[in-house]
């Protein structure tokens, strides 16, 4: 944009240096100029070639030209850089870009290789620009980029004695605005054959005006005394400021006179050409009485009233001429709105009387003129019937058509309005706006303009100045006027059928095609904001108001435009939602494209390029949701769920490939898949928070959903199974390598466990720092393994230790008491050890230590007690990393679960028991076998007490209290207390032959058992009291039945309801058949014996 800028007023700086180049070699500073080989005229030569540091050099001379010196210097001089003939060394213009040339030189420039002459100081404009490729189409004493006073190497201006050229140097004055290119901001119009320019077009647009002022009786020829002091004048008006006024309003002349005085200053026109127009439209109409100026053929009576004498030089006249001649050829002949029907034949002699009033140019001067005359004779027989031909059903009444083919009237007319912009400052009114807009009604009746036409022109006029100066006032300006323009049921039917037969035929790349008047005016304005429009990202990044403005301008043009024929409006959009929805996706996608472009050109290489664009992505939407959905809302409720989708939609594109590529959890996956999710979950949010939580369901169901969590949870699936797999492993390594030794005095279990939780702990850090999005189901997969690794854990630990049934030696057969047996044999009975132990067996059982029996009950504990710090930490981490989503067990719970070890708990705690039964079994039945099992009550209660095993069953109980840790202490004590009861009975019921219990000896027995009971209520620092007596109420009883008589039992055994041995039927004494059975089986006296051999048929102790 800024190089469009350069370029346009480089052409502007061109323009000017041929004007002033043009009036110097016109006028008398120079004595002679010298044409260059093969040129004959200064047309000939081109000026944008010639020095005009050497053409002020040789006009301070006083000497003669020769151009092809000029010319040279310039050519030597095109490769040094810009200077300022101020006599400063401190100022010089690089011709490369001073951006990628690094920083200024810090030497002086070159020397001046000529002296400085006088000089006079102008004002310039500040800088634009610092270098371009036509820089050397300016002349290098002119500086482009100092705002310091410039100097003009011309001593006595007031010789000067070509006033024409003098005010065509005052009028072109650069506006000190930022200008922008509006190129393709050009009405649908057809071009001129004939080549008319702007210029012309404004010139001519003055003429319509004094024409028309003319008929108001305004027309009035200024004295020539306004050009004295031309030196003071000229220096006056090209050292005024910008805040200054052409025309001081004080100053001003009143009424029409001092208003077409403004009009001729604002557009441009030299004091010379208005003298000459005014005079030559009075001489028109001298001799016509009735007619009214406005009805003139003005080209024609220009032609006819000014001669050649009038002008100041031979070239201006030959320009102005041909002016006249275009203007007359185009209006009659090229575009005409009403055939010429039996005329055609006028039209083409016309064509050649305007070329032989051309040519009469380069004839003798006598020759030319006689030419010139008789020409102009029959041009009006010939021109004059084609204006006033039929009209056209105008709404003025009688006109003269010399403008046909409304394009070339509005193009007039366009002229005229632009005479409103403040030539100083063109992106404000001037102030007497108000009074030529309504001096320029008086235009209408030559001009064919409607009051519709005036309002679509004149917005037209100030949107395109709007466009090149962004001057928001200009566009407001525009808004009100197309607010003016009736719609098409608001018109009369006269204006109606009159702007339906304003057609244009207008040329294309896809051929011709013929618009109407509105459209040739409005879809420029719609084009061009539609461009606006369709990347308001770039082109409204800072101003809101500005882009509300843009879109209200584009939906007045387009109902206006709605309403034309359906053929020329394919391409409009039928509601306002619609081309709201067109604007977001064109810039929605123009963005996405830019931040893809600026994300692959990223030199960033730690993250995934898709990462950084979901990131770019989430700031594009973040910024178009809080700057550019505000405005666009306000004509679209939905426009925020249109951008959203759209983006969604944009990166889903660029995103799916890599979600069909991922199989394992990478970096990239890493990267990706968070960034992502992120920008999803944003956009869902975006339309939820637009329509609310009842309808986004709808637009939700719309999305193609990336599935982030169900690819990302497959992944993270893969990845659990393979850590799980591994952490058992560890267990396995961990259990093979454990020697149940305690790590320290203060940590009392094993290592393994410590592995354990170090490999475990280690996974769920794994887990949690994976930014991948998850679901509940993945936690839940994590809490599942990590339980089954305890579980795992505790069932090696117990597979180590075996059953407590490899403990307890066999039942002894049951016998009777056989008298004649005697000591002896139940001697010989003692020496034989029933039972017959495997020797691999018992190693394994002697290497089961109760120190290492109680390491491991420690290990396991302490893998039960660090379980809830583990799940409270998953839980904990869990909820920072998913905020919104509470953690359920399974699909059915709707509660949170805390229970998500349970399985792993039952198992250690089930693992606890079996180890603490086993230890207590161990103890009494293995480690105190011979002074518990074996010789307990032999040969007699009352020579082998309980006392005698006291000793080391407490030596045992202060072993386990050393090492087990407190919270298992009772567990493993009452384990202790259940053996040795067990074991007591196992003397009592199953002693075998080589034992025998009187009824005297219950008593005995009953204080042994209060012994064994205060043992293990140890004073009240050991088991508490009520569940040591619970314990021993089933020893109780059975000593209990040893202190009934024979007889006694005897009939309890016979009262029972069968003879089974393993009868469980109760009688008076609350005891079973089995018990009393064994009971009878330890006495010693013949009716028991004899009783057992009747009834159940038990053998002999040597049978």
């Amino acid at each position: 944009m800024e190089e469009e800028d350069a370029l346009e007023l480089l052409q502007r700086f061109r323009r000017d240096r041929h004007i002033l180049l043009d009036f110097i070699l016109s006028g008398s500073l120079i004595k002679k100029v010298i044409m260059p080989p093969g040129a004959v005229t200064l047309d000939d030569v081109d000026l944008d070639q010639v020095s005009v540091d050497y053409v002020l050099g040789c006009a301070k001379k006083g000497g003669m030209l020769e151009l092809s010196e000029a010319i040279r210097d310039f050519h030597d001089h095109t490769g040094l850089p810009q200077m300022n003939n101020g006599g400063s060394a401190d100022e010089f213009f690089l011709v490369t870009n001073p951006e990628s040339s690094g920083s200024p030189p810090k030497r002086a420039p070159p020397p001046v290789p000529f002296s400085t002459p006088p000089t006079i100081p102008i004002s310039t404009p500040p800088p634009m620009f610092a270098s371009s490729p036509d820089v050397s189409a300016v002349s290098r004493s002119e500086s482009f980029n100092s705002t310091q006073e410039k100097e003009l190497t011309v001593d006595d201006i007031e010789d000067f004695e070509d006033d024409d050229n003098t005010e065509e140097v005052n009028s072109v004055r650069l506006s000190r605005r930022r200008l922008n290119d509006v190129a393709d901001l050009v009405l649908k119009l057809p071009s001129f054959a004939t080549g008319i320019t702007d210029d012309d077009l404004r010139e001519t647009a003055y003429e319509v005006l004094l024409a028309c002022a003319g008929a108001a009786g305004g027309l009035i020829v200024p004295s020539k005394e306004k050009r004295k002091d031309k030196k003071s004048s000229l220096l006056r008006k090209l050292g005024r400021s910008k805040n200054e006024s052409f025309v001081n309003q004080s100053q001003r002349a009143p009424g029409l006179v001092g208003l077409l005085e403004t009009m001729r200053v604002q557009m441009e026109i030299s004091e010379a050409m208005d003298i000459r127009t005014r005079q030559g439209l009075l001489n028109a109409l001298a001799g016509k009485v009735g007619k009214r100026m406005d009805t003139l053929l003005i080209p024609l009576e220009l032609l006819c009233c000014i001669s050649r004498t009038e002008f100041s030089d031979k070239k201006t006249y030959i320009r102005w001429q041909k002016r006249q001649l275009n203007m007359l050829e185009e209006g009659l002949v090229n575009h005409p709105a009403v055939g010429f029907g039996e005329s055609g034949r006028k039209a083409t002699e016309l064509r050649n009387l305007l070329a032989k009033i051309e040519d009469s140019e380069s004839l003798p001067s006598s020759t030319g003129e006689l030419q010139r005359t008789e020409c102009l004779r029959s041009l009006r027989e010939i021109a004059i019937p084609l204006a006033e031909r039929p009209a056209r059903g105008d709404l003025t009444g009688e006109v003269c058509h010399w403008a046909d083919g409304y394009h070339l009237n509005v193009r007039i007319y366009e002229k005229l309005l632009l005479s409103v912009f403040d030539i100083l400052d063109v992106g404000k009114l001037t102030e007497e706006v108000e009074e030529i807009l309504e001096l320029l009604k008086s235009t209408w009746r030559i001009l064919g303009i409607t009051e519709t036409m005036h309002f679509t022109c004149y917005a037209w006029v100030l949107f395109r100045q709007y466009a090149i100066t962004s001057e928001q006032r200009m566009l407001q300006h525009s808004i009100d006027q197309l607010k003016k323009i009736p719609l098409k049921e608001q018109r009369g039917p006269q204006e109606r059928l009159h702007l339906k037969s304003l057609l244009s035929k207008v040329e294309g790349e896809e051929g011709s095609w013929s618009l109407p008047f509105l459209q040739s005016f409005l879809l420029p304005i719609k084009n061009w904001t539609d461009k606006q429009l369709g990347d308001y990202h770039v082109h409204f990044d800072e101003g809101l108001l500005l882009m509300e403005n843009v879109v209200t301008v584009a939906m007045l043009s387009r109902r206006l435009l709605l309403e034309e024929p359906e053929a020329a409006m394919q391409s409009i959009s039928a509601s306002d939602c619609d081309q709201i929805e067109l604007y977001i996706s064109s810039s929605i996608k123009n963005s996405f494209a830019r931040v893809l472009q600026a994300v692959d050109k990223s030199e960033t290489r730690h993250e995934h390029h898709l990462a950084l664009l979901a990131v770019e992505t989430t700031k594009l939407l973040r910024k178009d949701s809080s700057m550019f959905m505000p405005v666009l809302s306000k004509r679209h409720p939905q426009a925020i769920i249109f951008s959203a989708s759209l983006l969604h939609k944009l990166y889903g594109h660029k995103l799916k490939p890599f979600l069909n590529g991922a199989e394992h959890l990478t970096e990239d996956v890493a990267s990706v898949f968070p960034a992502a999710d992120s920008l999803e979950q944003y956009i869902i949010s975006l339309i939820t928070s637009a329509c609310g939580e009842d309808t986004a369901a709808v637009y939700h169901r719309k999305l193609v959903p990336y599935q982030i969590e169900s690819i990302s949870g497959t992944l993270v699936m893969r990845w659990l199974n393979s850590q799980l797999g591994r952490i058992l492993g560890w267990v396995e390594r961990a259990i093979q390598q454990e020697r149940w030794d305690p790590i320290s005095p203060q940590q009392r279990h094993g290592s393994s466990i410590v592995e354990v939780y170090r490999i475990v702990e280690e996974t769920v850090d794994q887990f949690f720092v994976l930014q991948v999005p998850m679901r509940s189901s993945e936690l839940s997969a994590l809490f599942r393994g990590i339980d089954n690794t305890f579980q795992v854990y505790s069932n090696h630990v117990i597979d180590k230790s075996g059953s407590k049934d490899d403990l307890v030696p066999p039942v002894p057969v049951l016998t009777r008491y056989k008298k004649e047996a005697g000591i002896k044999a139940f001697v010989k009975k003692e020496l034989f050890d029933p039972r017959m132990s495997d020797e691999i067996r018992s190693t394994e059982i002697n290497v089961l230590t109760t120190p290492t029996l109680c390491v491991q009950l420690n290990t396991l504990h302490y893998a039960i007690s660090q379980l809830n710090k583990l799940e409270d930490s998953i839980l904990e981490r869990w909820a920072r990393k998913k905020p919104r989503e509470q953690f359920v067990l399974d699909e059915n719970s709707k509660v949170t679960q805390k229970d998500t070890f349970e399985g792993s708990r039952k198992e250690i705690n089930a693992a606890i028991d079996h180890i603490c039964e086993f230890t207590g079994t161990k103890i009494i039945f293995w480690d105190l076998r011979e002074p518990f099992i074996n010789n307990l009550y032999k040969p007699s209660v009352s020579r082998s007490r309980l006392e005698a095993i006291i000793e080391p069953l407490d030596m045992e109980l202060n072993q386990l209290c050393d090492i087990i840790v407190e919270a298992l202490r009772d567990r493993i004590v009452t384990s202790l207390l259940q053996a040795s009861l067990d074991g007591l009975l196992r003397v009592l019921l199953n002693g075998g032959p080589s034992r025998v219990f009187l009824p005297g000896d219950a008593k005995q027995l009953e204080e042994d058992l209060e012994i064994l009971k205060e043992f293990f209520i140890s004073g009240g620092d050991g088991l508490p009291r009520g569940v040591v007596e619970n314990q021993v109420a089933r020893a109780r009883n059975v000593i209990k039945l040893h202190g009934y008589e024979t007889r006694e039992l005897i009939e309890e055994c016979r009262a029972g309801s069968g003879a089974d041995l393993q009868g469980s039927t109760r009688g008076r004494l609350g005891a079973d058949t089995d018990t009393l059975i064994r009971i009878l089986c330890h006495r010693s006296d013949s009716e028991a014996s004899q009783f057992l051999k009747k009834q159940y048929k038990i053998p002999k102790s040597l049978a």
